[in-house]
């Protein structure tokens, strides 16, 4: 590899300039890659972009399946997905109006990737327990 190419799994090979090569810095508050990162990360658009990939949902269809998601936060979290091209809004004009949610082709690239990160949580979840209650065991012990 060139001096200074960066190798990211699944992408091509980059090379920069050794002095502008990311360091510890490099996910600063305003950096673009963790502000996509949160978004993606939290639980209601991993939820979101779980349900939509299944099939087209309208809003209070995703509402009645999240429990625990406010209105406000479930339309901020839908529009924030929009704005990324994660989901598409399609309007129908009827009354009421109808709004149907759907995954878009890039949505449904990161739900891939997501996808196994669920298989992980679901197929470990047992043993996370077991650390979980091990460690609560250990710190009431010590405290």
């Amino acid at each position: 590899m060139q001096e200074g190419t960066i190798s990211i799994p699944g992408h091509r090979e980059v090379t920069a300039p050794a002095q502008s090569r990311p360091r510890g810095d490099v996910y600063a508050a305003n950096c673009p890659t963790r502000q996509l990162l949160d978004r993606i990360a939290d639980k209601w658009s991993t939820l979101i972009l779980m349900l939509l990939a299944a099939e087209d949902m309208r809003f209070n269809a995703l509402k009645r399946r999240i429990q625990g998601v406010s209105q406000k936060m479930l339309s901020q979290t839908l529009r924030s997905l929009e704005r990324d091209g994660l989901v598409s809004r399609s309007v129908e004009p009827t009354v009421p109006v109808t709004v149907t949610y759907a995954i878009t082709p890039l949505g449904r690239g990161l739900f891939g990737s997501l996808s196994a990160m669920i298989e992980w949580a679901e197929t470990c979840m047992i043993e996370v327990t077991a650390a979980q209650r091990a460690y609560d065991l250990k710190q009431a012990s010590a405290g």
